[in-house]
């Protein structure tokens, strides 16, 4: 797995990227996050496909300029991303916010996109939920036991969080302008427009996988995915709250892997 950096707009954006083979599998992750959640599924995916993750541009070790954080900002920049990487078609993978995020680049860029991989999408839900609220004020008074606190509720499972994952997000909130992004983004989430019409307008591929105890994105809200996109599988992860891949990593990965090989 190999560190590496790219301007793009003059920002210096990090990912990462393992693997060697012709076909790409990008993966985005969500509000707050970094390349580093993914941890758990990069070995296994590289395996089969050339792996890029990127921080996207306001969070992680990538710059964090003073902009407007919105849907078609990171959609805009994720475009230039692969444009700067050489990529002309991949498959996606998106976690809640990147899931949101990749669902508007299929619905501009359809022939840039293979198949579509949206783990706990945002995009339908508007009103916060409680862990939502709880995650937030974690992020923007960064410490611990808040951490540990929010990200114990997130995954519902009882089990203990990893102190890398709860130091790493603690670290990253206190970097310059951090804060400000990230609030820039939950403001444009919030402010975003309809998601339906974008979903109507996919034609790649796509499996939705949802943590069947999510608190953060209730899986309530599957339905208006299923409904919408028109060639769309849905897989539940029982007993997994709002990131799957890094609670039960095997069984994501394996079933990822059986989608994307279907022809």
């Amino acid at each position: 797995m190999k560190e590496n950096f790219v301007q793009i707009d003059g920002n210096n954006i990090r990912y990462l990227e393992s693997g060697d083979s012709e076909q790409n599998l990008v993966l985005i992750h969500g509000l707050g996050a970094s390349a580093e959640r993914w941890y758990n599924v990069i070995p296994i995916f590289a395996k089969h496909y050339h792996v890029i993750v990127p921080d996207l541009i306001g969070f992680g070790k990538s710059d964090k300029p003073t902009v407007d954080y919105t849907i078609d900002f990171f959609s805009t920049f994720l475009g230039q991303f692969l444009d700067a990487l050489k990529i002309k078609r991949s498959n996606f993978v998106g976690s809640s916010l990147g899931g949101q995020i990749i669902i508007h680049f299929a619905s501009t860029n359809p022939n840039n996109v293979e198949k579509l991989i949206l783990v706990s999408p945002s995009g339908i839900m508007k009103e916060p939920t409680p862990t939502l609220d709880a995650y937030i004020m974690a992020a923007l008074y960064p410490n611990t036991q808040s951490v540990k606190n929010v990200f114990e509720i997130m995954e519902s499972s009882g089990n203990k969080i990893d102190d890398l994952i709860i130091q790493g997000f603690v670290e990253r909130m206190q970097l310059p302008n951090a804060k400000l992004a990230f609030m820039s983004a939950v403001l444009g989430l919030k402010n975003s427009e309809t998601i339906v019409k974008k979903l109507e307008s996919i034609l790649n591929p796509t499996l939705l996988v949802w943590g069947s105890k999510d608190p953060m994105i209730p899986i309530q809200y599957a339905e208006d995915f299923i409904s919408s996109i028109k060639n769309c599988q849905f897989f539940i992860m029982d007993g997994c709250g709002h990131t799957p891949y890094v609670q039960e990593p095997k069984v994501f990965s394996s079933k990822v892997l059986d989608f994307l090989n279907r022809s």
